[in-house]
């Protein structure tokens, strides 16, 4: 996931990327999350991939290396995420690629980093979320550690490498210079987490889940997600002489903030438990507010979706895709006032614009047609 979201990122803002796949078409094309085959593109895919060009060559036939080399000449970024050692294999490596293109932004992905003990195992998200540490900071203490419910680690190092992508660039504008940039999931977890890290290395204060299940073992109580009498809500670090007013309770009056919520973390989270079985979800969220608690809903999806202020930030996109119809997905994180996102294709069918590309990089039809006839090449369609 990480390398084709932090191409679309750049796809998004304008950038015009060709990915390049093989003519079986690359690993998730076939891989659909959920099920969600589509119609001829998996929907997985599909939500990674707008904004691109699909030129689908055999990378281990001579020609069809040479094809991207010669595309290499004139790109300005060059995205990567092949185990390490792979692109070495195939010949695209940064020593080989920047030789060719001394300007070239070659930005090189990998699990736990080019070299090194890890170098070889898998990067896979929940592996490095187990990994990381983040696990043990949430939840009870008699409770298994819990993944996030996102692709967490795919998704930081996908911008860790869009951000990475944008400074080099910079300083290319800058300086002329082209450079390797190089991003791993383990250290792109592992230093997202800046705060908690450095209360445990720099504070001294150790890494410990109490008997409620808190959603952070460094946040003072009440912190977590609570049931009502018909939902879930979030309560967060809440001032306890207005909890004593909210839920008439003399239990909260009198403790301090601070002191308190570390030292009857757990007596606080319980309290907050009982009391807030007694109402609805949405009669609390209103006292709540009145009362400037900080809380919130807990979403589904089909709750999301249909939310007042996601639709206000129009959050969600709808386009009209060759194969799949009128399809609806997250749209663009970043407004721009001169420059606006936009989706100008979505997601390429295998080799849909072979032929496209390899005319820009100045091939003939008759040279683009025997590398079709040859193998070395796929044009959809």
């Amino acid at each position: 996931m990480a390398g084709p979201f932090a191409a679309q990122r750049m796809g998004d803002m304008g950038a015009d990327v060709v990915k390049v796949e093989p003519v079986t078409g690359e690993w998730q094309r076939h891989a659909p999350a959920g099920g969600a085959v589509g119609n001829e593109v998996c929907v997985s895919f599909l939500s990674l991939n707008r904004n691109k060009r699909s030129l689908a060559i055999d990378l281990k036939a001579p020609e069809g290396k040479a094809l991207l080399l010669e595309l290499v000449k004139d790109a300005d970024v060059f995205l990567q995420n092949y185990r390490p050692g792979v692109a070495e294999r195939l010949g695209v490596d940064y020593a080989t690629l920047s030789a060719i293109n001394p300007k070239l932004i070659y930005v090189s992905m990998s699990g736990y980093g080019e070299d090194g003990p890890y170098r070889f195992h898998p990067g896979q998200d929940l592996l490095l979320q187990g990994m990381s540490g983040a696990m043990m900071s949430a939840g009870s203490a008699d409770a298994p550690p819990s993944a996030a419910g996102q692709y967490l680690v795919d998704a930081i190092t996908a911008y860790s490498a869009f951000e990475g992508a944008l400074a080099a660039l910079f300083h290319r504008e800058r300086t002329g210079e082209g450079q390797l940039v190089q991003v791993n999931m383990l250290d792109a977890i592992t230093t997202i987490q800046m705060q908690e890290l450095s209360v445990f290395t720099v504070g001294g204060v150790p890494q410990a889940r109490s008997a409620e299940p808190h959603a952070h073992s460094y946040i003072r109580s009440p912190y977590g997600v609570f049931a009502t009498s018909d939902g879930y809500i979030t309560l967060a670090m809440a001032n306890y002489s207005k909890l004593a007013e909210l839920f008439a309770d003399p239990f909260f009056e009198g403790l301090e903030d601070q002191r308190d919520g570390w030292a009857m973390r757990d007596e606080i989270f319980a309290r907050c438990r009982e009391n807030l079985l007694k109402r609805t979800s949405a009669e609390w969220l209103e006292a709540m507010r009145e009362r400037d608690i900080w809380s919130g809903p807990v979403y589904g999806y089909a709750d999301l979706v249909e939310d007042a202020q996601i639709k206000h930030n129009g959050t969600f996109v709808e386009y009209d895709h060759r194969t799949e119809g009128r399809v609806k997905v997250p749209g663009f994180p970043i407004r721009f006032s001169k420059t606006p996102s936009k989706i100008e294709r979505g997601a390429p069918l295998v080799g849909e614009h072979s032929r496209e590309v390899l005319a820009e990089a100045g091939l003939d039809q008759g040279a683009i047609d025997r590398l079709i006839e040859a193998g070395v090449v796929k044009q959809h369609g």
